[in-house]
């Protein structure tokens, strides 16, 4: 537990609030995304700017206590929270600033991609976070033209383990730079991302939802339509259920074009013929749209526990097992999720970059989502028994940002692959004794 000492140390020149159990805003402060997630830490440290996190970090180191970082609080794996410990809490860290000339964003950790989006008016859940997703990779609709979210980092303000405040960049603390960028929150609390944007104003989204009895129908499509897709168009595949609580399965693709109204359609025209949907809701919308269009499955408060892993393929036998073991889903909020690499993600040399998964192929995503409580075990192993069926259809890795709190042992090297070894060097001089541990961890012994 926190000493008094250090508690009042902290508040003496912080700029922000700290908060312990009893205080009014504690127990809004600790909650994160996961409603799964309960944990109380001795001290929350909510901070407003770079000193405050300077701070906080120095007396938690010095107290010995166990630090947790919170940008968004998106993250299913929920250690943005410590029990007993320090959470550093940033977010209400929300500025942003733009430059049109450059085309740049300077942006602190508590944004959200919706809050990014509207200022920048320029890939995920609105909700999520910008720092959480940027450090473990940043998978989103524009990656084929674009890349990943750490493909587009220009810089970051950070504040390492001794409390030393650093700019990492390519011609600035290199190693740093090269980490942070896939890395996690192993090597320190960003506090400023610079991205690099791009012109990206209205674009053509929206979903397509079949009945899930032609779900292996429409899987076999999707394999054989995303096998020579173009960089502008980003599909995935959702078995997935209606989002009118009715608990009727659905096998839905998703899609998001880049290009013009008439490129889209010529595209798109393939989805669009294809089976008899019983939905089909596509048309040009403004950018952050599509961005917002998965908010409603992932209500904030909601039970989740996800399980994940990069497929070697999408052969028949896999797509019997996923629409067999969606099939067997015991909750009306639950869904599979098939995400397609490809374009410009795919032609960044693996290690670049501590985000190594430059493959061509698919990611499979099982996101177990509840709301009553008494139902955790059924839930929880259905997503287990989920990724056991499909372990054989897997090449093995991982990606960071979808591994949960219970993973089994080499779950972090199976994320980080042939960059392990190297990220383990750069923790070592930045974070030789794992202040920064409450995540995925890349331990420096």
């Amino acid at each position: 537990m926190a000493s008094v000492e250090a508690i009042e140390g902290l508040r003496a020149s912080f700029s922000g609030e700290v908060l312990t159990p009893g205080d009014a805003g504690y127990d809004e402060a600790r909650r994160i995304h996961n409603g799964l997630i309960d944990k109380r830490p001795a001290v929350i440290a909510r901070c407003t700017n770079t000193a405050d996190v300077v701070d906080a970090v120095r007396v938690g180191r010095d107290a010995g206590l166990e630090i947790s970082v919170r940008g968004g609080g998106h993250n299913p794996a929920g250690r943005a929270v410590t029990d007993g410990g320090l959470m550093i809490d940033l977010s209400l860290m929300r500025g942003i600033r733009v430059d049109p000339a450059r085309r740049t964003a300077l942006a602190q950790p508590g944004l959200t991609w919706r809050e990014f989006n509207r200022a920048t008016a320029v890939h995920v859940v609105s909700t999520t976070g910008i720092a959480g997703l940027t450090v473990g990779g940043g998978l989103g609709w524009a990656m084929a033209r674009y890349g990943m979210a750490v493909d587009n980092l220009q810089s970051v303000e950070i504040v390492t383990a001794d409390g030393s405040v650093l700019t990492a960049a390519e011609d600035e603390n290199p190693d740093l730079f090269w980490a942070v960028r896939g890395g996690g929150g192993n090597f320190g609390v960003v506090t400023w991302f610079e991205y690099r944007l791009h012109p990206l104003a209205m674009v053509t989204g929206g979903l397509i939802a079949h009945p899930f009895e032609a779900a292996g129908e429409v899987l076999r499509f999707y394999r054989d339509f995303t096998a020579d897709v173009g960089d502008d168009l980003t599909v995935f595949c959702g078995l997935v259920h209606a989002p009118d609580g009715s608990g009727m399965k659905l096998a839905a693709l998703v899609v998001c074009h880049l290009g013009s109204p008439e490129e889209a359609e010529a595209d798109l025209a393939p989805l669009r013929s294809f089976g008899s949907p019983v939905m089909m809701e596509v048309a040009p919308m403004p950018y952050p749209v599509v961005n917002s269009l998965l908010d409603g499955g992932f209500p904030k408060g909601a039970l989740n526990y996800w399980k994940s892993g990069f497929l070697a393929g999408l052969s028949d036998d896999a797509i019997v097992t996923l629409a067999g073991r969606f099939a067997e889903a015991p909750s009306p909020m639950s869904g599979i999720v098939v995400e397609h690499f490809h374009g410009a993600v795919t032609r960044v040399d693996p290690l670049a970059t501590a985000f190594p998964h430059r493959e061509r192929g698919y990611n499979m995503l099982v996101a177990a989502e509840w709301m009553d409580p008494t139902l955790n075990e059924e839930n929880i192993l259905w997503a287990k028994a989920t990724l056991e069926a499909m372990t054989p259809y897997l090449r093995g890795t991982r990606y960071v940002n979808y591994l949960g709190d219970d993973e089994a042992a080499g779950s972090v090297q199976a994320a980080y692959g042939p960059v392990y070894d190297r990220l383990v060097e750069v923790k070592r001089r930045y974070d030789p004794d794992n202040v920064f541990r409450l995540n995925q961890n890349i331990d420096p012994g």
